[in-house]
């Protein structure tokens, strides 16, 4: 049964509260389920030749420490306790049947604080997804799951017109603070002036709730961010927005987004040959398609994919 729009947003920031992070959308386990299915996933069976393949920290405590930047809807959905549902979640709990290791997680602020943790060597992956650019490869290696694109979230009936980037001159986008669409608005809001038309004006906020807020609200004309999250707030709103954009590539070019796990570390092959076994005996389409991700589904997995 669908929650308002109102209350999704109220539970979301009763979700980051609870989870100490401010950094992406949050929401309840009750709230998130709403957009699933209830299939049930398979249960994987044990792979030893990978299991023995683990780094030995991991081979001796028996478990994966995974980090998170917080709720990122219908990929992962942080609720009381650190637990944690979604795509990326019931990716995780395959994985680890995979692997034979407990995978346990852990909330941080913000995508520095789990790189940092990485080279310090308290956590061992992040399931993300995360987006993989070129310039982040030199920090983290990045195991790519998923496809992603960028669009807007707009007020139903799209009256600004949004439907480009070229059509947001003169318009106000919002965007989450740091992110590479902060980085394309900017870009493209110099490019409107020279040309001639008006700046966008640009708002930066720090998280997803708040930005969908400011479209709803009318502070904000759009929200440009990727697809998937955005689709999920706007099944959400109770047909109050509605995405705009579609099929454009909107500043960027394939976009590629998954696990990371430090530089040097041995569990990026390991957790890609896990991931490889998912696709081969359906258990990544069944996951993809409970959570609505059949347009995000990656067909062929893979190492640092991203090169833009």
């Amino acid at each position: 049964m669908k929650k308002s729009f109102a209350g999704a947003v109220a539970l979301a920031f009763v979700g980051l509260t609870l989870a100490g992070c401010t950094a992406d959308p949050g929401t309840s386990d009750a709230t998130a389920t709403d957009t699933a299915t209830d299939s049930a996933i398979q249960t994987q069976t044990l792979d030893a030749d990978l299991a023995a393949g683990l780094p030995d920290n991991i081979k001796e405590s028996g478990e994966i420490v995974s980090v998170n930047t917080g709720s990122f809807p219908p990929y992962l959905i942080v609720g009381d306790d650190n637990h944690v549902t979604g795509a990326s979640a019931d990716l995780g709990v395959a994985i680890s049947e995979i692997l034979g290791v407990e995978i346990t997680h852990s909330t941080v602020d913000g995508l520095a604080s789990v790189l940092t943790g990485m080279e310090a060597g308290r956590y061992d992956l992040d399931l993300g997804p995360i987006g993989d650019f070129t310039e982040r490869q030199s920090q983290a290696q990045f195991i790519d799951y998923v496809q992603e694109f960028v669009v807007f979230a707009v007020e139903a009936g799209n009256p600004k017109e949004i439907t480009d980037l070229d059509s947001t001159c003169g318009t106000k986008i919002a965007v989450q603070a740091a992110g590479s669409a902060e980085r394309v608005i900017n870009t493209q809001s110099e490019a409107c002036v020279a040309a001639g038309n008006d700046a966008v004006e640009i708002q930066a906020y720090k998280d997803q709730p708040s930005s969908i807020l400011a479209v709803q609200s009318g502070r904000a004309d759009a929200f440009f961010s990727s697809q998937a999250p955005l689709t999920y707030f706007v099944e959400q709103s109770d047909g109050a927005l509605e995405l705009s954009g579609v099929g454009e590539k909107n500043g960027f070019d394939d976009l590629y987004q998954g696990a990371v796990v430090p530089i040097g570390s041995t569990l990026g092959d390991t957790v890609l040959a896990a991931i490889e076994i998912l696709h081969e005996n359906g258990t990544y389409d069944d996951i993809m398609e409970k959570w609505n991700l059949e347009g995000n589904m990656l067909e062929t997995p893979g190492l640092n994919l991203g090169k833009s």
